[in-house]
Parts: C-alpha cells; sequence; structure tokens
C-alpha cells in the first residue's frame, strides 16, 4: 500500500485489492473500469490500455481503463492470458448517496479460467470445468489421488478417487481449463498440460476433512453424502476433500452465487471404457495433434446437434464411454426408433433449432446475471416443450418414453413469461421498456405519463377551455418552463385566481396551475419511477424460474439428451451406418468398416471399406504389413474409433459389426518427442508402450504403429518381436499392429493366436498405386524408394538409393541364415559395399555358460551322485536353449533374408 495520505475512493481501492490477491482489480468509477499501479501497467502491456496517471511527477499513480460495456471482452483477454480478475462494482446507486459521501463498492466475483460463465467467454459447445487434484498421502502409502470438477456454468459436480498413475489419462479426459492443487505441491503439475490448463495453488486446510464435509452439506442442505452415493468409510475421503476445496473456492470467487450447485455425482471406474491421455491425442478423438482444434476430430464430425447442450453431452459421451452392455443398447434402442420415424426425427430437430441453452441461462438467473434477452430465451424455450412431448409420445424406446417424462413444460411459467417481455428485448435491463404493455397496469399509467401523457392533457385543456370561456387556451411544455396554459392577452379579463402567471410573451401570458403543477412533477418522475417498477417486475420473473429451478434442469438435461440422439440417429441415415450387434466377449468383426473421419472428408463413395476380424478362432492379433501412405495407420485407428462409437450407443460406418465391449483403448501411434521432460522420441514410444502391457487387459483393444522404428532396426525387430509375443502368451487382447518390420511375419509360425494381413498394391512399369484394401497375407516387399519419389525427393537421391539397395540385395551377411559362431569369428564376416560395411547376424552365438562351469569343475572332487545331477542340470538347460535358439533362429532367418529386387 502507498505511503502518502490517501483519498477516500483510493483507500476503498487498496482494501479492495487487498480482499483479493494474485488478481487484477477492476474498480468501477462511473461508466468505467480502472486499474491502478501494477495492475495497471500489466492491463497496458495484455489489453493495450494507454497508460497515465492521476498525478504528476515521480510519485504519480499509474492508471489504466477501459468502458463498462466492453467488461467481457476484456476479461476474457486476460483469462486467455493466465491472469485473475478481480470485479469491484458500485453496489448502491450514486444518486442515493448523501452530498460528500463516497460510492459503496465491493468485489463481486474473481474470475478464473475455471469459474467463467458469462456466455461471451464460453465456447457454447464445450464444456468449462475446474478441477482439483489431492495427492495420495505419502505416510498412508495408499497411491490413490482424489480428483473433482465441476462445471459451473451449468452445475454438474463431480467427485472421484484414482490410481496417481492415471492422473494424466483423467485431466486429458476431463480437459479442466483451472486446476486447484496444494501450494506444497509442485511435482503434481504435469508438463505436458501446464500451457492448457491454469494450476492454481491452494492452501492445505482448504482440502481439509471436516471442512469439506460441512460446506458440501450446508450446500446440498443434507446431512449425509450417502444419498448422492459416497461410501460412508474412509475410501472416498480424497475425493470428498477435493470436491470441499472446489466449494471454497467458489465460494471464495464466486461471493455465494453457488444456487445452480445442488448434488455431487460419484465417478466410479469400471463403468466407462478408460482411454489413456496418448491414446485420446493419437486418435485424434476431441480434437487434433496438428492445431488441436475440433474440427478434424471424431467429435466434430459426429456433432449434428441442433443446440450447444447437445453438443457438450455428446462431448462427455465420447470422453466418457459406456462399458456396460445394457446401457448401451438403451441408446442404441432410442437411435433406431428414431430412424424407424424419420418424419418425427426431422420435426423434433427443426423444433431444437429453437431451443436456447436453458442449462447456462438458468446458471445466470441462479446466479443473479441473467438479463432481460436470456429471461425472454428461457420463455421460448419452454413455449415449445408441449411439441416434444406430443412427438415423443407415440414412440415406445425405453429411454425415448423416459426423456418424454422428464421434460416439464411449465405452462404457468412460460405463459407469465410470454405475457411479460416484449419480442427483442435488450441485453442490459437498466435500458428498460422490455416489459409488454398491458402487463402492469401501474407501469402502463407511468410510461404514459413518461410520454407526457396526452390524453390528460387533452382532457385538461378541454376542461380550463370550458371552464374559461377561452376557445384558444392551450396547453404545451418545453423543457426550461416545463408545462404551461398559454392565454393569448385578448382573454385577460377571464383568467381565474388560481392561474399563476408563468412567463409573459408580446401577445399572451403563460401560466401554471396547481393541478398542472403536480402532473409535471409526476412526469418529471414517471421514468425514473417506472425503470424502478419495471425492476422489480424483472426480478420477481427472475424469481419465478428459481421457483421452478428442479423441472427446468431436469428439462434442459432431456432436451439434451434427445438432441445427441436425434443426431447420431440422422448421421446414421446420411451416412449409411449399421447397428453394431454388442457382446461381453473380447471379439471384434466389422464388415466393409470405414473410418469415420476420413470418409467425411472425402468425396462420397471414395473411400475404400475393409474388413476387420480378430477373436480367438481367427487370431486376437493381425500384424497388418505394407508400404507407407498405403493405410495401414487409417486401418487400424479406423478400428479403435469405430469400438468407440459403439461403445457411446452409436452406429457406425460399415456394414455389418459385432463388437465386444472393450475395457480400454490403447493407441501407441506417430511419433514425438517431449523435450521439456527430457525425452526423446524413442523414449516416450517406450514409455507408452510399457503403459500399454502393464495395464491391458484380456477385454482391452490395443493398437500398434511402428513399434520400435525409433532406434536401430535390430533393436527395433527384437522389441517389437518380444511384445507381440508378450502381447499374445500373457495379455491376450485383441490387437491390430501395423508395421515395416516385414520380419515379424514370421511370428504366425510359432503364434497360434496372429494372422497377417497387407495393403494390396498393384505394381506396373515400375509405378504403384495403393489399393488402400487390407487383404490377408504377408507383404512380399517394401515400396520406400517409390514413396520417396511421390514425396518429391530428388532424382538423384531416389536413383541413387536404387543402386545401393541393389548392392545391400546382392551381398547381404549370413546367406545360409545360421547364425555366427564367435565373436571373433562375426568380426571376420563382415562383407563390404560401395559405401561401408553390414552389419552382421544379430544373434550371434555367445559361448555356451555350461562350457565355463565344466571348466571350473574340480573332478578329483566331485562325487558320483553330484556329476549325474550336473548332468540332469545340464540337460534340462541345453533343452531350454535348443527351445530359444529355435526361435532366435527363425526370427534371424527373417532378419537376414534378401528381400527380392524391387
Amino acid at each position: 500500500m502507498r505511503t502518502p495520505e490517501l483519498t477516500p475512493m483510493l483507500k476503498q481501492y487498496f482494501e479492495a485489492k487487498a480482499a483479493c490477491p494474485g488478481a487484477l482489480l477492476l474498480f468501477r468509477m462511473g461508466d468505467f473500469y480502472e486499474l491502478f499501479e501494477e495492475d495497471a501497467k500489466t492491463a497496458s502491456s495484455v489489453l493495450g490500455l494507454t497508460l497515465t496517471s492521476r498525478d504528476k511527477g515521480p510519485d504519480a499513480m499509474p492508471m489504466a481503463g477501459f468502458p463498462y460495456h466492453q467488461l467481457d471482452s476484456y476479461i476474457g483477454k486476460l483469462i486467455t492470458a493466465g491472469y485473475r480478475a478481480a470485479v469491484c462494482e458500485q453496489v448502491e446507486d450514486p444518486k442515493k448517496v448523501a452530498a460528500g459521501a463516497i460510492v459503496k463498492r465491493e468485489v463481486v466475483r474473481i474470475v478464473t479460467p475455471g469459474t467463467v460463465t458469462e456466455e461471451a467467454l464460453l465456447d457454447p459447445k464445450q464444456c468449462n470445468y475446474l478441477a482439483a487434484i489431492l495427492p495420495p498421502e505419502e505416510e498412508k502409502n495408499s497411491g490413490v489421488l482424489g480428483m473433482a470438477w465441476i462445471e459451473l456454468s451449468t452445475g454438474g459436480f463431480w467427485a472421484g478417487t484414482f490410481p496417481k498413475n492415471e492422473l494424466y489419462d483423467q485431466l486429458a479426459r476431463i480437459g479442466p481449463t483451472e486446476c486447484l492443487i496444494l501450494e506444497s505441491t509442485d511435482q503434481l503439475v504435469p508438463e505436458t498440460l501446464g500451457e492448457r490448463i491454469m494450476f492454481t495453488k491452494r492452501p492445505g486446510w482448504a482440502f481439509g476433512l471436516r471442512t469439506a464435509k460441512e460446506a458440501l452439506l450446508r450446500q446440498f442442505k443434507t446431512a449425509t453424502l450417502e444419498g448422492f452415493g459416497f461410501n460412508d468409510d474412509s475410501s472416498d475421503d480424497p475425493a470428498i476433500r477435493s470436491a470441499g476445496a472446489i466449494l471454497d473456492y467458489l465460494n471464495e470467487t464466486q461471493k455465494g452465487g453457488l444456487a445452480q450447485v445442488d448434488s455431487l455425482i460419484p465417478y466410479r471406474s469400471g463403468g466407462q471404457l478408460e482411454i489413456d491421455e496418448a491414446s485420446r491425442r493419437s486418435l485424434e478423438i476431441t480434437e487434433t495433434i496438428r492445431n488441436r482444434r475440433r474440427e478434424g476430430s471424431l467429435l466434430y464430425v459426429l456433432d449434428k446437434c441442433m443446440t450447444s447442450m447437445g453438443s457438450r453431452l455428446l462431448g462427455e459421451w465420447v470422453a466418457n464411454p459406456l462399458t456396460r452392455l445394457k446401457e448401451i443398447v438403451v441408446r442404441q434402442d432410442a437411435i433406431a426408433e428414431f430412424l424407424a420415424n424419420d418424419e418425427i426425427t426431422r420435426e423434433i430437430r427443426d423444433q431444437l433449432r429453437r431451443v436456447a441453452d436453458l442449462q447456462r441461462l438458468l446458471t445466470r438467473v441462479l446466479q443473479g446475471r441473467a438479463n432481460p434477452r436470456d429471461v425472454a430465451q428461457i420463455g421460448r424455450t419452454l413455449r415449445s416443450l408441449p411439441c416434444f412431448r406430443e412427438k415423443l409420445a407415440p414412440l415406445s424406446s425405453t429411454l425415448l418414453k423416459s426423456l418424454h417424462d422428464f421434460i416439464s413444460p411449465c405452462e404457468e411459467l412460460a405463459d407469465k413469461l410470454d405475457k411479460a417481455l416484449i419480442e427483442n428485448c435488450p441485453v442490459n435491463s437498466k435500458d428498460g421498456n422490455f416489459i409488454r404493455t398491458g402487463f402492469h397496469e401501474e407501469l402502463d399509467k407511468l410510461r404514459d405519463l413518461q410520454s407526457g401523457g396526452k390524453q390528460w392533457i387533452a382532457e385538461y385543456q378541454y376542461t380550463q377551455s370550458q371552464r374559461t370561456g377561452i376557445p384558444s387556451l392551450k396547453i404545451s411544455y418545453n423543457r426550461v418552463f416545463g408545462y404551461y396554459i398559454e392565454i393569448s392577452n385578448t382573454h385577460a379579463d377571464k383568467i381565474p385566481s388560481d392561474y399563476h402567471r408563468k412567463q409573459t410573451l408580446k401577445n399572451a401570458e403563460r401560466y401554471i396551475t396547481p393541478e398542472l403543477k403536480e402532473y409535471e412533477e409526476k412526469v418529471l418522475t414517471a421514468g425514473e419511477r417506472a425503470n424502478e417498477l419495471e425492476s422489480r417486475i424483472f426480478d420477481e420473473l427472475l424469481d419465478a424460474i428459481t421457483e421452478q429451478k428442479v423441472p427446468i434442469q431436469r428439462t434442459a438435461h432431456a432436451l439434451a439428451h434427445l438432441d445427441v440422439l436425434a443426431a447420431l440417429a440422422t448421421l446414421a441415415r446420411d451416412r449409411n451406418y449399421c447397428r453394431p450387434q454388442m457382446v461381453e466377449e473380447p471379439i471384434l468383426r466389422i464388415l466393409d468398416g470405414r473410418h469415420p473421419v476420413l470418409e467425411a472428408s472425402e468425396q462420397s463413395g471414395t473411400f475404400v471399406p475393409n474388413d476387420a476380424r480378430v477373436d480367438k478362432t481367427h487370431g486376437m492379433i493381425q500384424l497388418i504389413t505394407g508400404p507407407n501412405m498405403a493405410g495401414k495407420s487409417t486401418y487400424i485407428r479406423q478400428v479403435a474409433l469405430l469400438t468407440l462409437m459403439s461403445q457411446i450407443g452409436s452406429f457406425i460406418p460399415a456394414k455389418e459389426a459385432t463388437i465386444g465391449i472393450a475395457d480400454r483403448i490403447f493407441a501407441r501411434v506417430g511419433a514425438s518427442d517431449e523435450i521439456s521432460r527430457g525425452q526423446s522420441t524413442f523414449m516416450v514410444e517406450m514409455t507408452e508402450t510399457a503403459r500399454i502391457l502393464n495395464r491391458a487387459s484380456g477385454n482391452s483393444l490395443v493398437i500398434l504403429d511402428e513399434i520400435g522404428r525409433g532406434t536401430s532396426t535390430y533393436d527395433g525387430i527384437s522389441l517389437a518381436w518380444a511384445i507381440t509375443e508378450y502381447l499374445h502368451d500373457h495379455v491376450q487382447c485383441r490387437t491390430f499392429f501395423a508395421t515395416h518390420y516385414h520380419e515379424l511375419t514370421d511370428l504366425t509360425d510359432s503364434l497360434e493366436r496372429v494372422t497377417n494381413m497387407n495393403v494390396a498394391v498393384r505394381e506396373w512399369n515400375d509405378e504403384i498405386a495403393f489399393l488402400h484394401k487390407i487383404i490377408p497375407g504377408a507383404a512380399d516387399k517394401s515400396y520406400g524408394i517409390h514413396v520417396a519419389r511421390l514425396a518429391g525427393v530428388p532424382r538423384e537421391v531416389i536413383a541413387r538409393a536404387r543402386d545401393i539397395l541393389t548392392e545391400l540385395e546382392k551381398t547381404h551377411v549370413d546367406v545360409a541364415f545360421q547364425p555366427l559362431e564367435t565373436e571373433r569369428q562375426a568380426e571376420t564376416f563382415v562383407k563390404t559395399t560401395s559405401g561401408g560395411a553390414i552389419q552382421f547376424s544379430l544373434f550371434g552365438s555367445e559361448e555356451d555358460p555350461i562350457l565355463e562351469e565344466l571348466r571350473q569343475i574340480d573332478l578329483n572332487r566331485l562325487a558320483p551322485l553330484e556329476a549325474l545331477k550336473l548332468l540332469s542340470e545340464w540337460k534340462q538347460q541345453l533343452e531350454n536353449e535348443a527351445k530359444k535358439r529355435r526361435r532366435n533362429r527363425k526370427m534371424t532367418r527373417t532378419i537376414t533374408r534378401t528381400e527380392p529386387q524391387s
């Protein structure tokens, strides 16, 4: 705080500033919001405001400001730049403040990325989550973290517990814009997500169990949390503590405006398909990898919703696919019934175009921030509800019947809002004149007075003319003298005694009467009184909406579901999707499947469909080989996306499908490094692969693309080989493995549940055409040089590459496909080409450890029984080694096989 003596206004400013540390204070002064000192310097830089000062000289206080009506715009810029903004408003009418007194001001809210509710600052199609994370308590060694998240603009509130190693996955699933963490926690902040999430540190007491429970019970007005589904034992404590931290933060920033938050939903693992952070990114489920935009993602293609409520709900479905068969089938039945009743579906979707965002509008009402236009939108939406009930009435699927019942027309409220509000309401209630004429008798009278009361004036003029016998008597008004009666001098002898002279003109006199003076006072105050009355009427309308909070919330929820189901049905009809048969068994059979995103972006009928089949009969692992650009990656991603779509209840782009419900989807696709975390491309690849091998179950779906390409060829092949064996022998899950390592195709000889597939290619005159068709069998050659030529690599490079390839094919080492006997022998068995040496066989033999053991035996001290025991052990070791050697030789022959010449 500044040391010089402060004015009352600056004292008020610094008191408000002290109440919200860490936030830029927007201080309302008349028609402007002002910032001072360091806040002004920051705002000047971030917002492009002109930096001025209150005084001159070295002690001048920097200041910057902007007009009050630009508040949302500037708050949006501050939030985007990573700042918090505290809004300090004038909380009393300056006209009613005593002379010499200062207008009272208070910080009414603190706006942060996770607490934004303003329509202009939110993406209408996306949820805006605030999360809180409580790390595991080291002394309890539980490894379980607590997590809660809330969508403040709609009131949705969830909490759950998760293993610590799932933190990134859960943050990627939820996608919060702000996250509360303990002020003592640094290691918990994910570097890869830090640039997209504001991490706000909170004191330890904010996560206290007792205070959390008390705050939650007080908010929900209940005696226990068991009614919401939380356990009474300590297992849910981390989740409850995280939820309490959120509630504490919201009470601090929102100053109590939390009426929309009326329940806490427990999140239980197992009911949703788990997809880790890397897989979500690789599959481009909600945003693209390249530019992190919604356009081009699976969600973008699926979203044919007519309302923002529906788009947000669909986003939740896509982020949290189901794993319970019954729930999936219920959604499928609803979509199927919409498909079978196309006319009803079209009419419902047409009606949905007129539906406003009830969820966010209701929240603004409950927070006291709604404007007349918001309320009018609520009224129009409520009036449309009987139509939805009428259209849904003949439908019989379980979900659509329940949605019909959830829709509550609130007819009395709808009628009241319709009668009260004009068609085109203003955004600002202070503009007035948004209440219909005829709705409130007193308001109509005040408006009549405000407009000059032509009827009263005409009647009064007639009465006074009759009374005085002066037919030329007239009543007029001007801004200087107000209302007056003007009488020409020729009738001066007829002026009544109660007429008081107000102004003398050349040929006339102007008078005022007590009645006219009283009327003038009424007219002059009518505008202000009308605005006050209109404001009270508006508050009554808000109260009427608040009383119907529960049925409106339930109706909004039903409309969002209705929108999603109708949109998915429309998509299925327009794109010729089929209903997949969902089963519990870990199988996957797709006939003529198509990639949902690529198909939507290509010309109709040009996308090449492909079958996919993995099960215990036909093999659980598909090895897909073929050249780059031929479609391997598209094919395996397609399988994962169709599985995900099936588990949200959607129909899928295929002719026919049977999908076994997956508990997890893993996708190791693409190459990227994370320099900030000190991890190379290959380290990232192996880390993600390790997560798959350690967490996948027999019910999981795994897609792998080019595992092992980030290291040397032989290292890569060895890892890919071993990973495939592990998935086959231990995990035994559905796996699609796209690879350029043709050597892996020989695994079908030793692993019974592995099948080979390849991408068909047509060759003629040294040209190739990719047919994008997946067919049985292994690819017989690579086309890397062809692809390089198509990519525009210079002709000299292509020609030289062909020469080198020909030479390598002629002089490949160990053409007998036998492992070299010793390291020394291997060193001498290196053949060269024009350019260097060829690496020798991967599995060169080392001296057998049994020989070394034999050299160290003292035969003079060895008893006969010990000798027999040693012989038995050696024999067993040799048999085990022989099995391993046969497999390794098979791999060696594969690796060192000379490719056919292109």
